[in-house]
């Protein structure tokens, strides 16, 4: 069982069917299982994405910058539909972001964080960098590596990690196990190579795991062998 663990969440895990609102079952299966996963005293950090909302220029002629500022503001509304769920369920909660909207959640500061996990709170990161051209798994790798976190859960919408696009290859092999450089060299799809780099450099394990596998999310997080570890 980890002490502290950082999950990445994309928003299209929390989507509808449609892929383009918040799933009120999608948000029930990760809460509950996040609530179970404090219940059993480990420290919890999330960062999420904002994919059901907005996925960058979407084929229009719209700036590179502008288009990453709007998904960072998706994943805002993503981070507070968490908070709310997880709230309602009786476990205090904070959202961080790094762009400063201070109306609605408190600005990124590290202290901060590490006070909130101190005081058994859930610490849910939006924003990314609060830079354009970094993605969210780029901010999931950097938050991990600030706050020392033991693992980042990487959860995706299939099993693992596979030798090939499962979607597109039947034939795709899941991996039990693989390196950094694996991720790297062979293009594996886990994550954009910043991301990997960071995690590489910062010797932070990756688990990625299919959450809509039951209650994969909790097993991850108490050190069960599920999905594909990532790691040196």
């Amino acid at each position: 069982m980890y002490k502290r663990i950082l999950l990445k969440i994309s928003g299209e895990a929390l989507a509808d069917g449609q892929k383009n609102t918040i799933g009120p079952q999608k948000i029930e299966h990760v809460v509950s299982q996040l609530v179970r996963i404090h219940d059993a005293g480990i420290e919890i950090a999330v960062v999420v994405g904002g994919g059901n909302f907005w996925r960058g220029r979407q084929g229009i002629n719209m700036d590179r910058v502008t288009a990453d500022h709007m998904g960072m503001l998706a994943t805002i509304m993503n981070a507070l539909a968490l908070q709310d769920a997880i709230e309602k369920k009786g476990v205090p909660t904070r959202v961080q972001t790094a762009l400063s909207i201070p109306a609605v959640a408190e600005p990124y500061i590290l202290r901060k964080a590490l006070r909130h996990f101190e005081q058994k709170r859930i610490v849910i990161f939006a924003c990314g960098t609060g830079n354009p051209y970094f993605s969210t798994d780029s901010g999931a790798a950097l938050r991990a590596a600030e706050i020392k976190a033991d693992v980042l859960l990487m959860a995706k919408n299939v099993s693992g990690l596979y030798d090939s696009d499962p979607k597109k290859n039947p034939a795709a092999k899941k991996l039990a196990c693989a390196t950094y450089m694996d991720v790297i060299n062979k293009e594996l799809g886990l994550m954009d190579i910043t991301a990997i780099t960071m995690c590489k450099e910062n010797n932070i394990p990756i688990i990625a795991f299919g959450l809509n596998d039951g209650d994969n999310l909790y097993r991850a997080a108490m050190g069960e062998k599920i999905g594909t570890e990532i790691g040196a």
